[in-house]
């Protein structure tokens, strides 16, 4: 997911280094966050912003985002571009900063090559500001304030994550970015810098030992002079790899043309995660070894594993990690590996012993890879590579335990770390100059068209990570969104006359998906958004990578993975309903389900066919269908007591399954998408309480008796539902702080904030105009 950043940075400085530290984010007079819903995704390090921005009132915040997110809310200033933009509004800000005369001309001189033809690029392809405004889609105003705060505030910091990174243009994006930076000598100081923030966890750490198919070990790759040999004779390696492997799509596609005959996959999903699935699913149906490790035994991908290693979990893991300002820090196991389980170095080391290279793969200790690894990246150094931890070339198994966190480079002059990078103007390139690069911006190839017409942007949500093999599992996680959906503006449901939770079916060239519908004023007239998180085990056909095509990066490899154009096909005359039971139900007869994890028991909501609604078949449609899931469910429905209640207006029906005075089931149908609250029956679910005379006429009229309804999840660190938090607003709490000391809420991880505020302000603070004539 890093890999456009990486080959920016590479290009420019030599070095896929992050030139800032997480204080620059607080230090900072003007933060501008392109493609980043931090609030959602980096929660712990946006509520730093937001205290620094609270302590510096002065600080200007901008996010560059098609769509209004939570982060918006501490925004000064929103640019809800056209998707795939972004370069064209950095090439502006290369010319104002002629212009308007803010450039570093001895830095440019000194330090860098190549200005003259970066902004020679940026000038002629997009000459005015009219012309700018235009091809991003935004008001000329908005973009000329953002210039003149860039301008006028010398403490810059562009902050950019996936919004930038996963595009078929990423590297010029980033590149874009960092030329605004060299121009303005903004760079090796604090408070400024091109800040690419990592979408996971060790992203850095991955780059450091060769993580990328384009890359050798310690930063070095194929490209830099001398390093295949340098490497080899490290190692004393009789074969050596000297030429960039293939990266995930091509690789993929080398497996479904037979030149790639086996595969070992580690801790990842590509049957979700990698765009075009079904080419990922032809590819490992023909692959003649597929090999998983995973710490889960059922996923989109395992199913297709000839050989399933059981893998270690994050809170089993041990050795190192390092964040997005190079900080190593050690990670210690919190529980043992279960079962058979193995680390993945432990998994490598057995397999290349089988395969007869044993005194390469002879660790004992995790402690012995670290060693040898900090001893490669100082190999012959001598301050010509970046990456250098050769102080720890010796380090043995205490001093490895007692590892503090430090920033590289850690070497024997400079044994403390190094706090920043570039101070001294000096990079990593041939002749130690940064390079420009000129920019010509482009949209995606895929255009909207009257068959596509929907632009689609995806992403990640709040509480669930990647593709929900880990936080899938974890009920408080989908208290807060529990389905797939997709995100479209009021004029666009209007248009396609659909109504909130209705189902939807997305076409693309490709593939469908099908997802409930969230309309919303975050999202422009035309443009949709959809989660990435929902694979086959969780809900009947919402895997949004499906949709999207196998456009590729140049020179990352990076897919365009945000990005597509589909149609919209409402799904009318449906019927839908939920189901709370013990265990997993028959799903054959429903057009579309959703399994949700509950701490006991499991809950489904569906949609069917209206072939289930007609008087005829009424009956026996819905009596069969629940039998049936019951039966798959190991209940004996002989035995049991059915609760059933019919409305004839609204033709809902709800049905509960009791045996021996304890819920078993409980099924509700109705025409209408939008369900009522299940909280209280998942409750009394897993509560396994003895069902009195109270709780039955509750369930006949499917409204809890004595159980606190809390409404929607608003905080799932403490499980604060909105009609708590309204009721506590209505009781006097008149701001954040007072729900957090009535509440708990936003007081733990704080991506609830936004919301709470949204409640307490209903009417959201809009920052850009443009973004009101378009979409309001």
């Amino acid at each position: 997911c890093m890999a456009s950043a990486v080959a920016g940075y590479k290009r420019a400085f030599g070095s896929d280094t992050v030139p800032c530290n997480y204080e620059d984010l607080e230090k900072c007079d003007l933060l501008i966050m392109v493609g980043s819903n931090a609030a959602w995704t980096h929660p712990i390090l946006y509520q730093r912003i937001v205290e620094a921005k609270k302590n510096r009132p002065n600080m200007k915040v901008v996010v560059i985002d098609p769509r209004r997110t939570a982060t918006c809310d501490i925004a000064d200033l929103h640019l809800a571009i056209a998707p795939g933009s972004d370069a064209a509004i950095f090439n502006y800000l290369l010319t104002e900063s002629v212009r308007q005369n803010c450039l570093d001309q001895n830095f440019i001189a000194n330090n860098t090559d190549g200005f003259e033809a970066a902004l020679f690029q940026a000038q002629a392809t997009l000459a005015s500001k009219k012309e700018v405004a235009s091809f991003c889609d935004i008001n000329e105003s908005i973009l000329q304030q953002l210039a003149d705060w860039w301008c006028s505030k010398e403490k810059a910091v562009s902050f950019f994550s996936q919004g930038v990174n996963q595009s078929a243009t990423g590297v010029d994006k980033a590149n874009a970015i960092i030329n605004c930076h060299l121009a303005t000598g903004r760079i090796g100081k604090e408070g400024m810098g091109p800040f690419s923030i990592t979408g996971q966890p060790n992203a850095m750490g991955g780059r450091e030992v060769g993580g990328l198919a384009n890359q050798l070990a310690a930063h070095m790759d194929f490209t830099t002079e001398g390093a295949i040999d340098l490497v080899q004779r490290f190692w004393q390696a009789p074969n050596m790899a000297t030429k960039d492997g293939l990266k995930a799509v091509d690789l993929f596609q080398a497996i479904e043309q037979g030149t790639v005959k086996a595969v070992w996959i580690m801790s990842t999903n590509p049957m979700v995660s990698l765009p075009d699935t079904a080419q990922v699913q032809r590819a490992l149906e023909k692959c003649e070894l597929v090999v998983v490790s995973d710490c889960n035994t059922i996923t989109d991908t395992t199913v297709f594993a000839d050989v399933l290693i059981p893998a270690t979990s994050w809170s089993e893991k041990d050795g190192t990690v390092t964040n997005s300002e190079r900080r190593i820090s050690r990670q210690r196991g919190l529980l043992p590996p279960p079962g058979e389980a193995h680390h993945d170095w432990q998994a490598i080391c057995e397999v290349a012993k089988a395969m007869g290279f044993t005194t390469g793969f002879d660790y004992k200790q995790v402690f012995e890879i670290f060693a040898e690894h900090a001893d490669l990246s100082g190999f012959e150094n001598e301050g010509k590579r970046d990456f250098d931890i050769s102080f720890y070339s010796q380090i043995n198994q205490q001093g490895y335990e007692d590892l503090l966190p430090v920033q590289w480079p850690v070497t024997n002059t400079n044994p403390f770390g190094t706090a920043r990078m570039f101070s001294n103007g000096r990079f990593y390139t041939e002749n130690q100059r940064a390079q420009f690069i000129a920019i010509e911006p482009r949209f995606p190839a895929i255009k909207a068209n009257k068959d596509y017409p929907f632009i689609l942007n995806t992403g990640r949500i709040r509480d669930q990570w990647h593709t929900m093999t880990r936080t899938g599992k974890a009920a408080k996680l989908l208290g807060h969104i529990d389905q797939p959906y997709v995100e479209m503006s009021p004029l666009d449901a209007i248009e396609l006359a659909v109504q909130e939770k209705q189902l939807i079916k997305l076409d693309s060239v490709l593939g469908s998906a099908y997802l409930r519908v969230k309309i919303s004023n975050a999202q422009k007239k035309g443009q949709i958004f959809a989660p990435i998180h929902w694979t086959k085990q969780f809900a009947s056909d919402a895997v949004v990578s499906n949709l999207i095509p196998q456009a590729v990066d140049p020179l990352s490899g990076q897919p365009e993975s945000k990005y597509t154009c589909v149609q919209l096909i409402p799904q009318t005359n449906l019927l839908y309903g939920f189901a709370v039971v013990a265990n997993d139900i028959a799903t054959d007869a429903l057009d579309y389900w959703c399994n949700i994890t509950i701490s006991e028991g499991k809950y489904y909501e569906f949609a069917m066919s209206d072939s289930q609604l007609t008087t005829t078949q009424n009956d026996g449609g819905i009596i069969n269908l629940v039998n049936k899931a019951l039966t798959s469910n190991g209940v004996n429905i002989e035995l049991g007591e059915c609760i059933e209640y019919r409305n004839p207006i609204n033709q809902t029906i709800r049905i509960s399954y009791l045996m021996e005075h304890k819920l078993q089931a409980v099924f509700y149908f109705s025409p209408n998408p939008t369900l009522p609250d299940t909280q209280w029956l998942i409750t009394m679910l897993e509560a396994g309480k003895v069902i009195t005379e109270i709780d039955r006429i509750a369930l006949l009229a499917g409204q809890p008796s004595n159980s606190v309804d809390k409404g929607k999840i608003i905080c799932s660190c403490f499980n604060i539902g909105e009609k708590q938090v309204n009721e506590a607003i209505v009781n006097g709490a008149k701001s954040v702080i007072e729900l957090g000391k009535v509440l708990k809420c936003g007081t733990n991880c704080g991506s609830c904030i936004s919301e709470l505020n949204g409640l307490i302000i209903p009417t959201s603070k809009v920052l850009s105009a443009d973004y009101l004539d378009a979409s309001l």
